[in-house]
């Protein structure tokens, strides 16, 4: 049974919360309070599995009770936020100081939309019961010789990630030269997260970070992130990438798909990519990345000891298509050695 706190400052969105999460037999509520401090308390005496967290809340917001609950009492948090370009920010925010994911507050009354998170909630609530949480993120190792890759456009690097991608991503991005081959990326978020996403990502890297637009060539030192709800591909014409972003139905049970990129980066560049498939749940990205194994692509998977869900990297390791497992912090230069050779 997975004993969940739910944080709301909203009675309304308390009781709806409850409902759906004891509407499935492996979920307790085992609490319910209506701000940061009373959480506090209640954090302490029942000692849940699993916290779901509203974002916006009176005398002490999610985010600022995370970090300190991070410091005292490490436990997986599912954030419960409404999609606006606000509550984006301040969801970044939280999955940084270390969220497990986050479910959209529907658009409409939450008693007419509880059905459209419901499935989500639930799922996402029993993932975090499993997920393995880190109070710090792993320092980079930055003593590599960057000027070893060759600026070409012939290179493409291929990266999958999901639940805790986004610091993943930002570990992994950060330890990126000027002069790196483009890089695109697939992260499992809705749509009104990846721009706010994408321009965190470009103020803190040396590399260029831009939301991919149908169309995009690809650049040295650009890293691509697909839009939420679209697939992306890789194309070739001539010497030079592009990619394609269109709708298409979920594969692998995702829109984007990780499988739905690097199954066409195998094709578009054969041995020319390298993979990386980081931390998520689920299996997005194995088949795929089997793929561009098989066409002579260099392949990376993150370890599980640095991974907040071992899901993705775990299927591409059991389906063989992985050539080297690597921790996060060390996942840069494993990328930056390889490609050097």
């Amino acid at each position: 049974m997975i004993r969940v706190l739910i944080v709301d400052d909203s009675a309304t969105a308390r009781h709806i919360l409850k409902e759906i999460l004891e509407g499935d037999r492996r979920i307790e509520v085992v609490g319910l309070a209506a701000d940061a401090y009373i959480a506090r308390d209640m954090v302490v005496e029942l000692k849940p599995d699993v916290i779901c967290l509203d974002v916006e809340m009176p005398r002490m917001d999610g985010v600022t009770f995370l970090q300190k609950l991070m410091t005292h009492f490490p436990t997986p948090v599912v954030m419960v936020s409404s999609l606006t370009r606000k509550s984006a920010q301040v969801t970044l925010d939280a999955l940084e100081a270390g969220a497990i994911d986050y479910v959209a507050k529907p658009h409409s009354n939450i008693y007419d939309g509880k059905e459209e998170i419901r499935d989500e909630l639930i799922q996402k609530v029993i993932d975090a019961s499993y997920a393995r949480v880190q109070k710090v993120v792993p320092k980079l190792n930055v003593g590599i010789n960057r000027l070893n890759i060759a600026e070409t456009t012939k290179k493409v690097i291929a990266i999958g990630s999901s639940t805790g991608g986004t610091e993943a991503l930002k570990v992994v991005l950060r330890g990126m030269p000027k002069n790196s081959p483009a890089i695109i990326i697939v992260q499992h978020m809705p749509d009104t997260f990846i721009t706010p996403f994408a321009a965190r990502l470009d103020s803190l890297c040396d590399i260029d970070v831009k939301v991919a637009k149908n169309g995009d060539f690809l650049e040295i030192g650009t890293a691509y992130i697909a839009q939420g709800g679209l697939h992306m591909v890789l194309r070739r014409s001539g010497a030079r990438y592009y990619v394609e972003i269109g709708a298409g139905q979920k594969v692998s049970g995702h829109c984007p798909s990780v499988d739905v990129l690097f199954n066409s980066v195998s094709k578009a560049a054969g041995p020319n990519a390298l993979g990386v498939i980081l931390t998520g749940m689920g299996s997005d990205g194995a088949k795929g990345m089997f793929n561009m194994h098989q066409a002579g692509a260099k392949t990376i998977a993150q370890s599980e000891e640095t991974c907040v869900v071992f899901g993705m990297p775990k299927a591409a390791i059991r389906l063989g298509g992985v050539d080297k497992v690597v921790p996060l912090s060390e996942i840069a230069n494993s990328v930056i050695t390889t490609l050097g050779h």
